[in-house]
């Protein structure tokens, strides 16, 4: 008979336990988080390293509605956007040391400025603070097929090479540099 009872006992709270678990997991980020490298090969050490939240698309239309044109942005979903460069490179055309940093956007319908701030670790861009910049560079927005989900991408196009940011039809392309070993190698 007791047997029984601590069999019982031990079940149901292993029952219990399991149902805790799966609390948390039903309250998972609908917008995960990624990360994208560059490397020169695929086996090699990164040239940078971009960690981003997914946001997806919700409303018709993302840049000018969801994302509101002209405004600060945090560039993805929850955390900001940070971005480590493992060597010095020219972002943009501005030298950039190696190092982390956070990268905020102002969404434009033709052009973006992308801002690369030394305030990391922070939530969204809440805590923005444009005494931190590093560097401001201004880059056109294109349009392409349509992407549901916020994408940060590598991309090569003949001897240059981009940092892509992609969402809805909008396309920005960053430009990358690097003296130490030529990203434009890749």
């Amino acid at each position: 008979m007791k047997n029984v009872f601590f069999t019982t006992v031990f079940v149901f709270a292993f029952i219990l336990q399991s149902q805790l678990y799966a609390q948390k997991f039903d309250q998972l980020d609908k917008d995960p988080t990624d990360i994208s490298y560059l490397r020169s090969k695929k086996a090699s050490q990164p040239l940078v390293k971009v960690v981003y939240g997914r946001p997806q698309k919700h409303n018709e239309k993302v840049f000018g509605q969801e994302v509101p044109y002209g405004e600060i942005w945090k560039t993805g979903a929850n955390e900001a956007t940070e971005v480590k460069f493992y060597k010095s490179v020219k972002f943009g055309n501005k030298l950039v040391k190696a190092g982390t940093y956070v990268m905020h956007t102002i969404p434009g319908e033709k052009e973006w400025t992308i801002i690369l701030n030394s305030n990391t670790d922070t939530w969204g861009a809440y805590f923005y603070d444009e005494s931190k910049d590093i560097v401001r560079i201004k880059v056109p927005a294109t349009s392409a097929r349509e992407i549901d989900i916020f994408s940060i991408a590598f991309m090569k196009d003949f001897k240059n090479t981009f940092m892509v940011l992609a969402w809805d039809t909008t396309r920005v392309n960053i430009p990358l540099e690097s003296k130490n070993e030529l990203i434009a190698k890749i």
